[in-house]
C-alpha cells in the first residue's frame, strides 16, 4: 500500500491485489458492505493519519478506480462537515460515501528506456504493436487501451518482467508528461531500435 497526500483534506490510496490479498479481500468484497471492507478502510485512514498526519474526522468521500489487473487508487476526501451539525462533533464518527470506477487500461511505468526496447521485442512476437508511450519525472509510462484484444493476464504477466503498475494515473502523465508515441509505441520502437 502506497499513500500520498494530495491536497490538505485529500489523499491518494495505491493498493495492489497482493494487498488485497493478503488482508483476505478481493476486488469483488470492495462492492458489498463487510465488515472486512470497513477494517480495511479504518486500516487505510490510520496509516495516512500516522504517515500523512491526514485526519478523518465526520464525513469522507471515498473513490475506488480499479486498475485492470494493477490494483486500485483509493481517493479519500475529508469532507468539512456543517459544524453546527452536532452528529458530527463525535470523534469516532467517520461516515464513508464510496463511489466505484473500473478501467480495462493497462498502465505500467518503466525505469529505463532499455526496458521498453526489450517489452517490445516480446510483444512483437505476440502481434502486439500497440500502445501509447510517455516520459514522465525519468520515468517511462506505457498505456495499452481497453478496447485491445488479447490475453490480458499473459500481457500483464510480460509487463511485470520489465515494469511495475503505474500508481500514477494516466491523467497525470498525459497531462503534465511528454508523449513519445501517440499510437502503435510497440509497433514503433520495434521497428527503429530492434529490426533495423
Amino acid at each position: 500500500m502506497r499513500l500520498e497526500r494530495l491536497t490538505y483534506n485529500k489523499i491518494k490510496i495505491f493498493l495492489t491485489f497482493d494487498d488485497l490479498v493478503d488482508r483476505g479481500l478481493t476486488k469483488d468484497d470492495l462492492l458489498s458492505d463487510s465488515l472486512k471492507v470497513h477494517q480495511l478502510f479504518r486500516d487505510m485512514i490510520e496509516e495516512a493519519s500516522v504517515e500523512l498526519g491526514f485526519e478523518a474526522d465526520g464525513p469522507i468521500a471515498v473513490e475506488v478506480y480499479s486498475l485492470q489487473a494493477q490494483g486500485m487508487v483509493i481517493i479519500v476526501t475529508n469532507s468539512v462537515g456543517d459544524l453546527e451539525d452536532e452528529e458530527f462533533m463525535d470523534e469516532d464518527y467517520i461516515e464513508m460515501q464510496v463511489t466505484l470506477d473500473e478501467s480495462k487500461d493497462i498502465f505500467y511505468e518503466f525505469r529505463t528506456f532499455e526496458d521498453v526496447i526489450q517489452l517490445s521485442t516480446r510483444l512483437n512476437s505476440l502481434s502486439i504493436d500497440g500502445g501509447k508511450l510517455y516520459s514522465y519525472e525519468d520515468y517511462f509510462y506505457l498505456l495499452l487501451e481497453d478496447n485491445l484484444s488479447f490475453q490480458t493476464e499473459n500481457i500483464i504477466a510480460i509487463l511485470a518482467e520489465f515494469g511495475t503498475p503505474a500508481t500514477l494515473t494516466k491523467y497525470r502523465v498525459h497531462e503534465y508528461g511528454k508523449i513519445l508515441f501517440k499510437e502503435n509505441a510497440m509497433k514503433e520502437i520495434y521497428n527503429y531500435f530492434i529490426k533495423k
